[in-house]
């Protein structure tokens, strides 16, 4: 097993973890903020996804893990919206948490 496979598999779980929390938060409470976490949390099981394709070998037509390719791209831009939405979604959650009706 080589070493990009192990990590893909070992961070797939805590971040499953966060989508499925996600996504139990954005049913409970259907907000801008809950939804912007689900899509955060997505992206960031996306790019656990692409590297356990690339460490599989898996649609080598997109060339994961080779620089300037369509792969590339993928994870670079799900990584960035990923760590963009998921904390972006979290402070408009807990902002409308903490206002107070009729102020």
């Amino acid at each position: 097993m080589n070493a990009t496979l192990l990590r893909s598999v070992l961070a797939l779980v805590p971040t499953s973890a966060l989508l499925v929390a996600s996504l139990i938060m954005f049913t409970r409470a259907r907000s801008t903020g809950s939804f912007l976490q689900v899509l955060g949390a997505a992206c960031l099981v996306f790019v656990v996804l692409t590297h356990l394709f690339e460490a599989l070998d898996l649609f080598p037509l997109i060339g994961w893990g080779r620089q300037h390719s369509v792969g590339h791209y993928v994870d670079l831009w799900s990584a960035v919206l990923g760590v963009t939405l998921l904390p972006t979604g979290y402070v408009l959650r807990r902002v409308r948490s903490r206002r107070v009706p009729g102020a």
